[in-house]
């Protein structure tokens, strides 16, 4: 039997209940390395003294079955392991009291509580040691992990110290192994070799140092893993190469441009840039007035570019420049449908629509591959007919002109939504901008067929207007396909992969059974079967549950809502 998980003792920790009363599991490290303290309390939650340390054990389960245990001893009101709890600190621990007669179990995580103590190792809050490498927990001490290049290719080196900061001799190196992990899932192993005073990696380090270390230590009384982030940003080199680097604020799950976020996905196209709707509406200008404003005035921009260069097709007959300036009509007014979908989105759900209005993208997502492949088809008819009955293009200054204007206002547009996109941290804004600045040198490209003309070669005026109707085929196979997608609900294979890995590295999931998504507008929904220890109680398995929930919110970008299901 074990206690309510929203149950909390006065030291921050969870209470379990056994047949005597209940214990509180707390973590302990203000100005030392992280130790668990037992405090015991009667059924009325009074405090009692503890039972003797040879009673007591507790084990932790990290994600993979990683397994350490832990004994304890007597210490003022309370037990103290006689060993430290690597980070971090989230696990399944098994306490066993009465010799092993009694089993208390619990899902410990740093989410769930407040520990009522600070992270520091040290009194001055350092958590660096004098090479300045991250300095991390292990079972009898800390290990600090550096990097040293002074004169030679770059190689890890760990000293280690006691738990008052003072040098030992390194552990064994056959005992140990340590794994990077790059932002980009990109993995390495690295085994080290014995030296007096430290253990020294057996193969270089690729630049650059920027990664998740992962210090893997094989003991008899369990295994330790050691997660730290390790990063050269902030820290000065020293006198130690890149030993002086320690690890600032790491990113994980940072992904570049998703191209499958948002309405449809429009792919790499001709000009290598992304169409994606959900590159001009992500979840950072849903809530944020700034950003919705700069793509009502950069669409106003691209209107009044447009019809700038309406009035010199009128006049000159440029094939060449009404297939751009279609191009720059269509892009202004694919948003208007997608406007109309998150109008409609913004009203929730009700007892019809239980899901919401978010499919409403979807039909969006239809009429703007329509737009576009009309734009396609008018751009082509003319470059046809002007191929067949070939006419002089006139006033040459104005169509270079409007060409040049075309470059203007879509790089006026690009500058703008780069800007408001770096200041409100909107990725999907910054690649809309970039997206506006190709376009520019699309429109550039009607000078060619000026060029041409003014050279005596006015066929060069329609080839490259079939160039430009070319390219936008291709904007529509690409947006057409993703649309097709979406409307039978398929969903990007590494979105899959990114939910599983996350759900495997929550405490007490032991396989991640089944992940199934699907993209509700411009949201994922998700249902994961995960499976757990069948001796767990209910309500731990619960609580693994909603770790896996949160843990995903976290690190899944642009998920609405999971389901997670607990299997035994």
């Amino acid at each position: 039997m074990s206690a309510s998980l929203s149950s909390y003792g006065p030291h921050g920790g969870p209470l379990l209940c056994h047949n005597d009363g209940y214990v509180e599991l707390a973590v302990f490290e203000t100005g030392v390395p992280p130790r668990f303290q037992l405090y015991f309390f009667d059924g009325e939650l009074k405090p009692v003294l503890p039972p003797t340390a040879e009673e007591i054990t507790l084990e932790t389960e990290r994600p993979g079955e990683i397994r350490q245990r832990f004994a304890f001893r007597w210490g003022e009101g309370l037990l103290e392991s006689l060993t430290n709890i690597p980070e971090p600190h989230e696990f399944l621990a098994w306490v066993h009291l009465n010799g092993g007669h009694q089993r208390l179990v619990t899902l410990f995580d740093e989410e769930g509580h407040e520990h009522g103590h600070g992270h520091s190792h040290g009194e001055d809050g350092d958590d660096h040691g004098v090479h300045g490498g991250p300095l991390i927990a292990h079972a009898d001490g800390l290990v600090e992990i550096s990097v040293f290049e002074t004169g030679v290719p770059p190689r890890f080196r760990l000293y280690f110290l006691d738990n008052d900061r003072h040098p030992v001799p390194p552990l064994t190196a056959d005992i140990l192994t340590m794994t990077t992990v790059r932002p980009g899932g990109e993995k390495q192993m690295f085994r080290f070799r014995q030296e007096a005073e430290y253990l020294e990696s057996t193969t270089d380090i690729p630049e650059p140092h920027e990664f998740e270390a992962q210090v893997h230590i094989e003991r008899e009384d369990g295994r330790q893993r050691l997660v730290t982030p390790f990063t050269e940003v902030g820290h000065a080199h020293g006198d130690h190469g890149h030993g002086d680097h320690g690890h600032g604020d790491h990113s994980h799950g940072e992904h570049g441009h998703d191209h499958g976020s948002g309405i449809i996905g429009w792919l790499k196209g001709t000009f290598a840039h992304s169409h994606d709707v959900s590159d001009k509406i992500d979840s950072v200008m849903e809530s944020s007035e700034k950003g919705i404003r700069a793509l009502k005035i950069s669409l106003i921009g691209l209107g009044i570019t447009a019809i700038l260069q309406v009035l010199v097709v009128i006049y000159s007959g440029s094939v060449a420049l009404l297939a751009d300036t279609i191009h720059n009509f269509a892009d202004a007014a694919t948003s208007i449908p997608l406007w109309v979908a998150f109008a409609l989105a913004r009203k929730g759900t009700n007892r019809r629509f239980t899901y919401g209005y978010g499919k409403t993208e979807d039909v969006a997502g239809v009429i703007i591959v329509g737009v576009i492949f009309f734009s396609a088809c008018v751009a082509g008819y003319e470059a046809f007919l002007k191929l067949i009955h070939p006419e002089p293009m006139t006033h040459l200054g104005w169509v270079a002109t409007a060409a040049i204007i075309g470059f203007i206002g879509n790089e006026a547009v690009a500058i703008y939504r780069i800007r408001v996109g770096t200041e409100i941290g909107s990725a999907a804004l910054i690649a809309d901008g970039q997206h506006s600045r190709v376009d520019g040198f699309t429109s550039l490209s009607v000078l060619i067929g000026v060029l041409g003309t003014w050279l005596g070669y006015p066929l060069l005026d329609p080839l490259v207007g079939v160039g430009i109707t070319i390219a936008i085929l291709f904007i529509v196979r690409d947006a057409a396909k993703a649309v097709w997608h979406r409307l039978i609900d398929g969903i990007e294979p590494e979105i899959i992969d990114e939910i599983t890995q996350t759900a495997r590295l929550v405490a007490g999931v032991r396989t991640v059974r089944l992940v199934r998504a699907r993209w509700m507008g411009h949201k994922i929904y998700s249902d994961v079967t995960i499976s757990v220890d069948a001796n767990l109680p209910v309500h731990v398995a619960d609580a693994i549950a909603k770790a896996v929930e949160r843990s995903s919110r976290q690190q899944v970008r642009l998920l609405g809502e999971v389901v997670v299901r607990v299997v035994q």
